[in-house]
This record gives structure tokens, C-alpha cells and sequence, in this order.
């Protein structure tokens, strides 16, 4: 194939460095023959003093341990600068003066901070590892952030001073392990932090891609049997409290035949967390001293919290761990300190041993997520506000400012709820459903008396919610108070003192932002609880991101078909102006050649399913003459296709490709029942979707029935690969790009939390097991009858390497001409600005040579 000339043209994998080396080598191979390469293990190992692990060590569980790191700090501006770059995910400095953002000037994304209102930039993160998440503290003293290491899946959270001094790791050393960020405590003490545990079992991605064969009498191919527990899975998440502790029996949060030392000292923990040992020692060389005054003061003790009195617990064997019956779990580490959020009540004399209390929430087992609250000074150990076994998702979204509720997000996809916790017991005192999409869910009001939500419970499409909660954090009563007929609330932001909201509302695939005052009251009838929407005009057509930017002010990260996401700042409330240092344009596209808008398209399934998309019509083409045309699918399945600056569609566009990007069903933005309408036997129904779009291409007029071409990432990869053996006559050829071949053996190799999600959508890989083989396109790969090219991230460990090179494999058994191009350095998200242009061109090269152009 024609691709960049630094690609490597192999039959086989590359050399792999030793581990923890970064090996010299071209960022992309092609593998033309059969490929035995297996993924490569981050170029990132542990810090020099970790010990290595067993994956069944149980001081896996443990609270994360913060791991110093060297200044990283870079120039001003980026050594090697590209002429258009993006900047996004802001997240501004408590005045509103500053911004930190993601940006790829460098050819990475990396942490950059600036002015609002000037031109002077400063990186504050010159590692190699792409930065997607950023969270500025609302002291202003930290900068929190969450990396994936050489590109891949796994993540780690990290924190920064504003100067770019003081970087540390705050979980997610361990390269096994995954972290991401939650929200900020409210007087920046703590920042919330989930930490996935690595699962106990072998993956297929570290095996390889071999083939499934046959197992034994249970019929199961190797490598494809699940976990016993499989089997009670039904896609629920469930929070988890402690274990009532009998002093009698033993039973506790710790194994049995295991007591309790509990030590008591004095000083200040705020949020829940327990003191560090002594009053001066930082826990790692190089953490700051407390501070009294000034800038680096520490911030005071949690609201509420009465006691300066703290405890922390430890395990204390008494008998030998491997007496313990089997199946009993043991969440807390032997000879290991575990954090407990527990408050000593006043009155307790120091050095009296104490029940634990019945609630105390556990550190989850391997393959289970545990949310923490860290103390980025170090002067705290972390405090573990909330646990999910077998869990899809969880994230601490918000924390009340008197500190006694935690809203937690958690389920999976499709099936999400928000999670009212009351930090003090771990109980759980309120639940309700709310959309997927964007994480950040919802907000107490100041007195955590009203709880706003972005929700679609009992409801098409999201709305706003008003929450009325008790002073125990309970329910009072649910109104609906702000929404849109056929639109989705699809961001929800709130002002520093929560005064007024920020809602984003998605129309028919754009923006439309209105700012409300909100009054936190649900005694008032619905109508009377928020003010009257005011319109924000937007310059582009989709907002990405909205958070608040001192008082009154907020910062919007916008995209549109025109040019590259931007950060923009709205100024005294009229206007929105665009931040000096955000997105350049110069070579989006070759000189002379305006982006090109793409028109909506509009058609009906076989079945009567209204379906859309985009249309982007080459330029300089008559609007009468049929076009080479690439059906392309988006990944999620939820996603949905935005009219947002792509620039794999102007690449092909400049090839006098057309591009039509529609919505299949199982695409968000246009009801729940659209996105339900794939689950189980109805991704059937989905797939002749993707043969619908293409003949309405046709019909429509613009696009050549002889030279149609799919392409698509992700889940849309799984839609190529599926496309091209269910419909062998429609496509000239398919580019798929981290797409699943086979669900039996995705499951057997993703991430578990993302197995547990992906069972809801696709099909439970046991009970389900005859339905996701039929769907599986390995099973009818003998239908294939064109050229195929496959490309993956060599980290990705979310549709693991394996997916692709086994589908390639089979069509070149098959004697058709199949390629598949690895980008070194990535994941499933490819982020890498050199990867990007590579794999673009790569694809517009093979889409050029097989549509004959």
C-alpha cells in the first residue's frame, strides 16, 4: 500500500524493547502476511522501588500511593510547532485570569496554561504521554490531570502546581492499573480519583492473536471461557458497603482470623481523610511542608467535620493467610495500611480500641473500580468514599459543601445512574437514572438541599432535573425544570456559587447554549425553580465543554465543520470571544480550498426507522456527476455524528472522495428508543442500516453505486467488518479501523469494566452466546469478496490488536488482498498528531487505489 515513507513494511511484529525503555523505531508498521505481533506493554514501567506483582496480589487493592516526579516544565512556546493544532478541555484558575488547556502544538496533546485575554502559554507537562483530562483546583493552587501512558488505555492521574513545580503521580503508577479524574473538593483539599484494579486473569491481547480453537467438551475456544461469575452478571452495577463487624465472630473489612489495631492521633484531615503519619514527615521525598499562611496554606478541616481526631486501621494476621477459605474475599492487604474515612466521635479518649464502623467501604477486588479522595499535598492518606465490583463505570462528580453527600455516577452504558452518598456511613440515600454522554451529571446546591441532574428518566430525551433532597441527603420529591421538545440536554455546567446553569441542548446534531438562574427550591412549582432562558449565540456549530471561569464568566470549548476546536471565553455576559493562544488554521486544508460544509440527509430504514446523517460533497464536482463515495460509521455504537471539522473527511474530499456519515440506529441525539433500538437481535436491523445510508446515497443522486467504499472506527469498525460479509456485493472495499471481528473473543480480551458495560449492549458473552457468534463477522468471513484494510493502536486495550490481525488473517487465507497498518504509541483513540496525518493518509491511499481514481 502507499503510505508515509517512515512506515516499516514487515511480515512479522518489531523488536520489542525491554520494558520501562522507549525503543528507537517508526511510529507506524505495515503488516502485510499473516501476523503473529501481539501488543506491546507500555514503554512506561513502575517507579524503581515497585516491586513487581502477581496478579493476584492483594496489595493490588490497596489506596493508591502518590509517586513523586521530576520538574517537567516546558518553554513557553512548543519546540517544534505545528501550523494548525486544536486546543481543548479547559478548565480555568478560581479568578477566571488563566486557563489550563489540552493542546497539540507539539504534535502530542499536552498540559498548557495561559491567559484568557492574552497570547503568552507555558507547558507545563513536556512528557511524551497524551493528556485528556484536565481539572484545576478551586484554590488555585493544583492542577489535576489524567495521562495515558505510551498512548495506551491505561491512565494515570497526575497534579501540578500552576508554575509547573511539584508534579506527581496520584494513582495510577502501577501500569496495570488504570485512574481517572473526579471533581474537586470544594475548598481544593482533595481531589476524588477512580482507580481501576487490574483483573486477576490473562489477557488476549498479551497473549496474542491466536486463532479460537475448539475447546474441550464445554465447546468454549480457548481463551474465550469467562469467569465463573459471569453467569450472575446482568449488567447491573452494585455500590457496595462494609461488612458488619461482629467481635465475636470476627467479621469485618478485613479476612477472617484477622484482628484490628485501630491508632488514634491528633491533627487536621480534611474531607474524611486520615492524617499521614507524624505532622511533618511528607509521605514522598519532595512533597511540601504544611503551610499556615500565604500561598501555600493548606486549606482548613472539611465543614462539619467537629473532630481533629483521625484513625487508621490495619490488618494484623493472626493466623496463616492461606488457611483462609477459599472464596472469602480479602479487600484489605496484609501488613498493609488501608485508608478509612471514619470520624472518631468527640469524647473518645486516644488509645481506646473501637468498633469499625458497619459501613466503611471496601478497596475493590481485582477488576473492580474504588473511588478515593487524595490529598495532592501528601499531608493525608487517601480516604475511600466508594467501591463497585464487577463494575462499568463510577466517578465522583460532586461533594457537597459542607461535606457530608457524594454524587457518584455509575452503571453501564444505557443503564447509567447518579448515586447520592452520604460520606459519613457510606449509605446510599438516593438514586435515579441519568443519560450517558458527557460524565459531568449534575450539582448540589450550596445547602445540598437540591440536587440538579441531567436525566432522561421515564423520558426520551434529557432534562434537567431538580432533586429536593432532606437533611440526611434522602429524596423529597423529583420535578422536571428546563427541557426541550426532540432535544437533549447533553452538558450541564453550573457558576462557582451555583447560581446559574450552563445548558447545552443538542438540536438535530448541534449547539445551543442557554445560561438560567437557578433558585433551590422544589417547593416552587416547576417553573418558578429556574429564570428564564437567555441564548448564548455560538460561532461554531457544537460545544464541547463548558466550565465556569471566576465569577460570572465561563469558558467554552467549541468545534464546527469550519475550523479546529477552539476555547472561547465569555465576555460580560454579551459576547464570546476567542482566547489569543487557542486553535490555529493555516494548513487544515490545502491553500485555496475552503473547508467544506457538509448538508444534512435524510432517509427512511427498511423498516420505517427515520435515519440521517451528513453529506460532504467533494469540491470542484459537478452537482449532477455520481462521485466515488465512503460511507463512513461512527464509533459507540451511542456516539452520533456531529457537524464538526473532521480531518480524515477533507483528506478524502481532497482525493474527490464524498464522504456520508450517518447515524445507524443505536446513535444518541435522537431519543432513548433510537439508541435501544440496536440491543440484542435488533443489531441485525442496525447492520442493514449501513446498507440503507449506502443505497440512499445512491438514490439521492450524488454518490456512484459502482464505487462505494465503508469505513469507520471502533464500533464502526465492527459495522465495516460486519458490513463487508453480510452485504459482499455493495462495497468496492472497507477500511476498519479498532474494530471488534468477534464478540467471544472481545470479551475474553477487553478491559473488564468494559466488558461488564459492553454485556448490556451487545449481548451477555455466556447466556447470549449463540446470538453474539451470529453477529460475530468471523463467522461468515467466508462471504468476504473484497480488499480490506485494518488499522489498530498497538496499546489499545480496549478492542484489543488481536480483532484486527485475525480478520486479516482469514482474508488472506482466502486469497484477497487484506493489510494492517499499527500505529506504535496508541491506543484506541489515536492521538499522536504524526499517527493521525500517517493513518489518514494511509486510508485516502487505499481508498484512491481500489475506487480506482
Amino acid at each position: 500500500m502507499a503510505a508515509d515513507a517512515r512506515d516499516q513494511v514487515t511480515g512479522g511484529p518489531a523488536a520489542r524493547a525491554p520494558h520501562g525503555q522507549t525503543p528507537a523505531r517508526p511510529s507506524a508498521v505495515v503488516h502485510p502476511g499473516a501476523l503473529g505481533a501481539s501488543p506491546g506493554a507500555s514503554a512506561y514501567g513502575p517507579p524503581p522501588d515497585a516491586r513487581p506483582m502477581d496478579a493476584g496480589d492483594p496489595a493490588r487493592s490497596a489506596a493508591p500511593v502518590p509517586l513523586h516526579l521530576p520538574e517537567a516544565a516546558g518553554p513557553r512556546d512548543a519546540v517544534t510547532r505545528l501550523h494548525a493544532h486544536g486546543c481543548w478541555y479547559p478548565s480555568a484558575h478560581p479568578d477566571g485570569t488563566r486557563v489550563a488547556f489540552i493542546c497539540d502544538r507539539s504534535g502530542v496533546p499536552q498540559l498548557w496554561t495561559g491567559p484568557v485575554d492574552g497570547d503568552e502559554v507555558r507547558l507545563l507537562d513536556s512528557s511524551p504521554d497524551p493528556v485528556t483530562e484536565v481539572s484545576w483546583s478551586p484554590d488555585g493552587r493544583w492542577i489535576a490531570y489524567t495521562t495515558a501512558p505510551g498512548g495506551g488505555e491505561h491512565s494515570r492521574v497526575l497534579c501540578v502546581r500552576p508554575d509547573g513545580t511539584g508534579r506527581r503521580v496520584l494513582a495510577g503508577a502501577d501500569p496495570d492499573s488504570t485512574a481517572y479524574l473526579g471533581c474537586w473538593a470544594h475548598d481544593g483539599s482533595a481531589v476524588a480519583v477512580t482507580v481501576a484494579q487490574p483483573a486477576a486473569r490473562t489477557s488476549r491481547a498479551a497473549a496474542g492473536p491466536t486463532p479460537p480453537d475448539p475447546g474441550p467438551a464445554d465447546g468454549h475456544p480457548y481463551g474465550t471461557r469467562l469467569p465463573s461469575d459471569w453467569a450472575d452478571r446482568d449488567g447491573h452495577a452494585t455500590l457496595l458497603g462494609g461488612t458488619p463487624y461482629d467481635p465475636g465472630s470476627g467479621a469485618g473489612p478485613w479476612p477472617p482470623g484477622e484482628g484490628a489495631r485501630i491508632e488514634l492521633r491528633r491533627g487536621t484531615a480534611p474531607y474524611g481523610l486520615t492524617a499521614g503519619p507524624g505532622t511533618a514527615a511528607p509521605p514522598w521525598p519532595g512533597a511540601p511542608d504544611a503551610g499556615t499562611s500565604g500561598a501555600g496554606a493548606r486549606p482548613q478541616p472539611w465543614p462539619g467535620v467537629t473532630s481533629e481526631i483521625t484513625a487508621e486501621v490495619f490488618a494484623v494476621p493472626r493466623t496463616d493467610p492461606r488457611t483462609v477459605p477459599q472464596g472469602v474475599p480479602r479487600t484489605v492487604p496484609q501488613a498493609v495500611p488501608q485508608a478509612v474515612p471514619q470520624r472518631i466521635p468527640e469524647g473518645v479518649p486516644l488509645g481506646v480500641p473501637q468498633t469499625p464502623p458497619h459501613s466503611v467501604p471496601q478497596a475493590a477486588p481485582d477488576g473492580g473500580l474504588s473511588a478515593y479522595l487524595i490529598d495532592p499535598d501528601g499531608l493525608a492518606s487517601p480516604a475511600l468514599l466508594a467501591t463497585e465490583a464487577h463494575a462499568a463505570t463510577l466517578r465522583v462528580c460532586d461533594l457537597s459543601r459542607d461535606g457530608t453527600l457524594a454524587l457518584l455516577r455509575r452503571g453501564p452504558r444505557g443503564r447509567r445512574e447518579a448515586v447520592v452518598r452520604r460520606i459519613a456511613d457510606s449509605v446510599t440515600t438516593c438514586t435515579l437514572p441519568v443519560a450517558d454522554g458527557d460524565p459531568w451529571i449534575g450539582r448540589f446546591s450550596s445547602d445540598a438541599r437540591t440536587l440538579w441532574l441531567r436525566s432522561n428518566a421515564d423520558r426520551e430525551y434529557a432534562a434537567l432535573f431538580a432533586v429536593s433532597l432532606d437533611t440526611d441527603g434522602g429524596p423529597r420529591g423529583t420535578s422536571v425544570v428546563t427541557e426541550r421538545e426532540g432535544s437533549d440536554l447533553e452538558l450541564l455546567t453550573f457558576a462557582q456559587d451555583g447560581s446559574t446553569a450552563a445548558l447545552a441542548w443538542n438540536v438535530q446534531g448541534a449547539s445551543e447554549l442557554d445560561l438560567v438562574e437557578t433558585f433551590p427550591d422544589t417547593s416552587h412549582a416547576p417553573d418558578e425553580v429556574t429564570g428564564p432562558a437567555r441564548p448564548v449565540p455560538l460561532p461554531h456549530e457544537v460545544v464541547t465543554r463548558v466550565v465556569p471561569a471566576g465569577p460570572g464568566r465561563l469558558l467554552l470549548a467549541l468545534s464546527g465543520s469550519q475550523r479546529r476546536p477552539g476555547v472561547w471565553w465569555e465576555y460580560e455576559g454579551v459576547s464570546l470571544l476567542r482566547a489569543p493562544w487557542s486553535s490555529r488554521d493555516e494548513d487544515a486544508v490545502p491553500p485555496g480550498r475552503p473547508p467544506v460544509r457538509p448538508v444534512p440527509l435524510r432517509l427512511d430504514a427498511r423498516d420505517g426507522l427515520p435515519l440521517s446523517g451528513w453529506y460532504y460533497r467533494a469540491p470542484g464536482r459537478p452537482a449532477d456527476e455520481p462521485a466515488p463515495c465512503v460511507i463512513h460509521l461512527h464509533g459507540g455504537p451511542e456516539e452520533q455524528e456531529r457537524p464538526v471539522f473532521n480531518p480524515l473527511y477533507h483528506e478524502l474530499l481532497g482525493r474527490g472522495l464524498d464522504v456520508f456519515a450517518p447515524d445507524v440506529r443505536g446513535s444518541s441525539g435522537h431519543g432513548r428508543s433510537f439508541v435501544d433500538a440496536d440491543l440484542g437481535a435488533g443489531r441485525f436491523a442496525a447492520l442493514d442500516d449501513v446498507a440503507d445510508c449506502a443505497a440512499h446515497a445512491v438514490t439521492a443522486g450524488p454518490a456512484d453505486p459502482t464505487r462505494l467504499a465503508v469505513m469507520g472506527r471502533s464500533y464502526g469498525g465492527y459495522l465495516v467488518f460486519a458490513s463487508l460479509v453480510r452485504h459482499p456485493d455493495l462495497f468496492r472495499t472497507g477500511v476498519a479501523v479498532c474494530g471488534m471481528s468477534d464478540f467471544l473473543t472481545f470479551f475474553a480480551g477487553t478491559e473488564p469494566w468494559i466488558a461488564e458495560s459492553a454485556a448490556h449492549k451487545y449481548g451477555h458473552p455466556e447466556r447470549d452466546r449463540e446470538l453474539l457468534r451470529a453477529l460475530s463477522p468471523m463467522s461468515r468471513v467466508d462471504a468476504l469478496r473484497v480488499p480490506l484494510l485494518a488499522v489498530h493502536g498497538e496499546h489499545d486495550t480496549n478492542v484489543p490488536p488481536g480483532e484486527s490481525e485475525q480478520f486479516v488473517r482469514a482474508a488472506r487465507e482466502r486469497g484477497l488482498p487484506a493489510e494492517l497498518l499499527t500505529l506504535h504509541d496508541e491506543g484506541h483513540d489515536f492521538l499522536r498528531a504524526d499517527n493521525r496525518r500517517r493513518f489518514r493518509r494511509a486510508a485516502a491511499d487505499w481508498m484512491q487505489r481500489h475506487l480506482h481514481l
